[in-house]
């Protein structure tokens, strides 16, 4: 399967799916939630529907070259959980992202995001404060 055909699949079957088809996409060692491998892949997107239990992604571009996958998301969902200190308000939201995506031996061997989490928290109407500066 092509770099590119597997990340479509990757968000269509786990990000946006129940992850059945986890061990067929993910490395054994790719980086996830508090692990590596398939099953961690998919707990950190469980632990996000579990703040946002209808949370869709959608690709809007994606760049293929040899084993690297670059896409540009956006997500949206409905806030009917926990997010981190912030309880469930209802409130539904939409925020952007990029993920880079490095294939190997036909599996995600590799993922690194960059999302809009500071819009994401200011849609629940969670103030965010920077520490203190102590120089």
């Amino acid at each position: 399967m092509e770099p590119a055909e597997l990340v479509r699949r990757l968000v269509a079957e786990v990000w946006n799916g129940d992850g059945a088809t986890a061990a067929e996409l993910v490395h054994p060692r790719c980086p996830g939630l508090d692990g590596v491998g398939p099953d961690a892949v998919v707990a950190w997107h469980r632990d996000r529907r579990s703040s946002f239990s209808d949370l869709r992604y959608e690709v809007v571009d994606l760049v293929a070259q040899g084993d690297r996958v670059s896409l540009r998301w956006r997500a949206a969902g409905h806030h009917d959980g926990p997010f981190g200190p912030v309880p469930a308000t209802g409130v539904g939201v939409a925020y952007e992202g990029a993920t880079f995506v490095r294939v190997a031996e036909g599996l995600v061997r590799d993922v690194w995001s960059v999302n809009d989490l500071f819009g994401l928290v200011t849609q629940l109407g969670a103030t965010v404060v920077p520490p203190a500066d102590e120089a």
